[in-house]
């Protein structure tokens, strides 16, 4: 097996026994567990080894999820780095995502991009002049010797420069603040889309949403500054041919002909770039999604001896994302060196033909000046193009990412507020239905297929419905007002245990109450003497932050609460105690219920159980008449060999 392959997968079982700093192996028990009622390390779903509860947020290093396969084998998250999205788009005769988001940016922007690009074209405008004025000073004040004559060109020259410095630094100044105005923009309605919708960014890590909300979003608005520099980098070469033309018809002309092969040959080597340079851009983000994960979950690693295996996966997605950024580089290189090359050998042909020209007195030696110098000039502006071909291929890469984040709800989304009525769920293999007042427990043999699962009770596609309404029809402010998610991952945020507990909705302190003896989370209340949480609960054990974000969301009080494996890092009596204690409160209320889980103390204690194993996963559809579907109570499903692998190895 490569290095390659090995990444993507699961970090092996560690062996039962004591641990390093004194914690014990993940699932490992000790005596001192049905004494104590402590935490044990989040060691994620039972049943399939993998470090979801691990690490923050529920992300692992190196997942072997399907969706994120990376060239060489190398499987480290939801993205595939050098996807050419931008090429998906235009082959199948739909607009790229990331063009359309291009053509927004500009558009909520044009009057200062216009006012940008104007004063820029001011700039090179009179950067295109100067050798014409040194030409003329050469020509009418030196040939003459008159000191009047001069001063005024010495004057002339030196208001075109104050001009042309004037033009410039303006022009920077409004595209800067134009730039970073529309960064932050982007920012900020990519921030309130994840915030805002569970679907979004699901298949992404938090290191690599950072990335994109932050060097995408600016790479992105930086296609204002093309558009302006384009745009005067074409009209210093126009001035510059015209300045030729006027100097000499043939000299002009062979300008007129190369130029346009010159900045060709500069765009067709733009796409090349743009594959590098999004492949660069994905591997780049993926690597600081590895590393932030692996930060956050190094005192779990460390607990288990995970830390070695981490830092092999990590160091193989740097090197993944060293090599894109080598082609990437190469590449961009390459486009800088021939247009380096070009303009010079332009500049030696042009001067090399003036020179010959003023030898035989066909131009005049201040003619000669002014050609040598614009011929040198001529470089700038095909630089500018050049660099600008190199931008448009990176704020390209960047908006296909950005506008993947930003991509408009469905169209058939509508706010509508439905019947009450149970929920119901028919889709990969599963298929049950909520009756009011029910705690029900969901088993299934494939994590894949949880995921699922709690991604259409998010809304996220066909297969739930709410009452007679589908899931995903039903508007997300109502959606979330009828059904609360809790995910697997514990999420606390705020300085204080009363912020980490804000439910955000009307809720009384009787409840919260109630909630935190339902999650036997009284003992975290009381070990947090100041009352005071640090960054995401860091002063807290994993089984205390899964029983805090439990007691936040029964204190939500939903008519319909489904939670995703609660109590993974909670030892046994402690996990037989909540599991009671969430179902005195849920039971019998109303309020329906769906734990989705393996934990026999939790499913002992729901009113039916629901198990769907592999063959009805991969079937589709639920059968009933064998033991890949069945319902029951938990004492009842223990007898079926399928239901007892999964739930009690």
């Amino acid at each position: 097996m490569s290095p390659e392959q090995s990444a993507a997968a699961p970090l092996p079982a560690p062996e039962a026994g004591p641990a390093p700093g004194g914690d014990r192996p993940p699932g490992a028990r000790t005596p001192s567990d049905d004494r104590s009622g402590g935490d044990r390390p989040d060691n994620g779903r039972r049943d399939n080894g993998r470090l979801d509860g691990v690490q923050p947020g529920g992300v692992q290093l190196g997942d072997d999820r399907p969706s994120g396969i990376q060239p060489g084998g190398v499987q480290l998250g939801g993205i595939q780095p050098g996807g050419d999205q931008s090429a998906r788009g235009r082959e199948a005769g739909v607009e790229a995502p990331g063009r359309a988001l291009l053509r927004d940016v500009f558009r909520r922007n044009a009057r200062s991009t216009a006012l940008g690009c104007a004063l820029s074209v001011v700039h090179q405008t009179c950067e295109a002049l100067v050798p014409v004025a040194i030409g003329l000073a050469v020509d009418r004040a030196v040939s003459s010797g008159s000191p009047a004559a001069i001063a005024v060109a010495v004057l002339g020259v030196l208001l075109l420069f104050a001009v042309l410095s004037s033009g410039g630094g303006l022009s920077f100044w409004v595209l800067d603040r134009t730039i970073l105005t529309e960064a932050h923009r982007l920012r900020v309605r990519g921030i309130g889309r994840v915030l805002t919708d569970p679907a979004v960014g699901q298949d992404r890590r938090a290191g690599e949403l950072t990335n994109i909300l932050t060097s995408d979003a600016r790479a992105t608005a930086e296609s204002l500054r093309v558009r302006a520099l384009l745009v005067s980098a074409s009209v210093g070469l126009t001035v510059s041919v015209v300045v030729l033309l006027g100097v000499d018809l043939l000299l002009g002309l062979g300008v007129v002909v190369v130029l346009p092969l010159l900045v060709l040959g500069v765009d067709r080597l733009g796409p090349w770039l743009e594959n590098r340079v999004q492949a660069r851009q994905e591997a780049g983000g993926l690597a600081a999604a590895v590393a932030a994960e692996l930060v956050h979950a190094l005192r779990p690693l460390r607990g288990f001896g995970g830390v070695p295996e981490a830092v092999r996966r990590y160091r193989i997605a740097s090197r993944r994302s060293l090599g894109t950024a080598v082609d990437a580089a190469t590449a961009s290189s390459a486009l800088v060196g021939v247009g380096q090359i070009a303009t010079g050998l332009l500049l030696v042909g042009t001067t090399a033909a003036a020179g010959l020209m003023a030898l035989s007195g066909r131009i005049s030696v201040g003619e000669l000046v002014t050609v040598v110098a614009m011929a040198s000039f001529v470089a700038d502006p095909v630089r500018y193009i050049a660099d600008c071909v190199k931008q448009i291929a990176v704020s390209r890469a960047s908006a296909d990412r950005v506008a993947a984040l930003l991509a408009p709800a469905r169209a058939e989304e509508r706010a509508t507020d439905p019947e009450p009525g149970p929920l119901t769920v028919r889709s990969a293999g599963v298929e049950f239905t909520l009756k009011p007042g029910e705690v029900l427990g969901l088993v299934v043999a494939d994590p894949a297929v949880a995921d699922r699962i709690t991604a259409l009770l998010n809304g996220a596609g066909p297969g739930a419905w709410l009452g007679d309404v589908p899931l995903a029809d039903v508007d997300m402010h109502v959606r979330r007002r009828h059904l609360h998610v809790e995910p697997h991952a514990a999420h606390l945020l705020g300085g204080s245990l009363t912020a980490a507990l804000d439910t955000g909705r009307a809720t009384d302190q009787a409840a919260v109450d109630r909630a935190l003896a339902a999650a036997s989370a009284e003992d975290v209340v009381e070990s947090l003497v100041d009352g005071d949480l640090h960054d995401h609960g860091a002063n807290l054990s994993g089984g205390q932050r899964q029983r805090l974000a439990l007691a936040r969301a029964l204190a939500a009080g939903p008519p319909l609460l489904v939670l995703r494996d609660p109590l993974t890092a909670v030892d046994a009596v402690t996990e037989h105690r909540v599991a009671r204690g969430v179902h005195e409160l849920r039971h019998g209320t109303g309020a329906g219920t769906v734990v989705l889980t393996t934990s026999p103390p939790l499913l002992s204690r729901c009113d039916r159980v629901v198990f769907v194993a592999a063959e009805a996963e991969r079937a589709g559809s639920a059968s009933h008449g064998d033991a890949s579907h069945a319902e029951g109570t938990h004492a009842d499903l223990s007898a079926i060999p399928a239901y007892a692998e999964v739930v009690l190895r």
